[in-house]
């Protein structure tokens, strides 16, 4: 038996560019803030993504947005707090 831990990801693929989300994010709540937003002609929505980065898109009616969910190894910095980023230049 493995003692690995696991944890699920989601990636979000917009027009071609993929983005990891970060821990926490309810993607059931994201896919319909962007149905309305492209609803009410488009508009901007905010997301965390994994380095607890705040994405701002702008999602209209030409976007094109595909889910993608997966299990991978667990990394416990990955928290969803935008106020703790990691991953940048000056990351260990």
């Amino acid at each position: 038996m493995s003692d690995t831990q696991t944890m699920v990801r989601t990636q979000i693929i917009i027009d071609d560019h993929g983005y990891f989300l970060a821990q926490g994010q309810d993607l059931v709540a994201l896919e319909k803030r962007i149905e309305d937003a492209v609803r009410g002609g488009g508009r901007f929505e905010r997301f965390i993504v994994v380095g607890n980065r705040e994405m701002s898109v702008l999602f209209t009616a030409t976007s094109r947005v595909c889910f993608s969910v997966e299990t991978v190894q667990y990394d416990p910095r990955d928290t969803g707090d935008a106020a703790e980023p990691f991953g940048g230049f000056f990351d260990d």
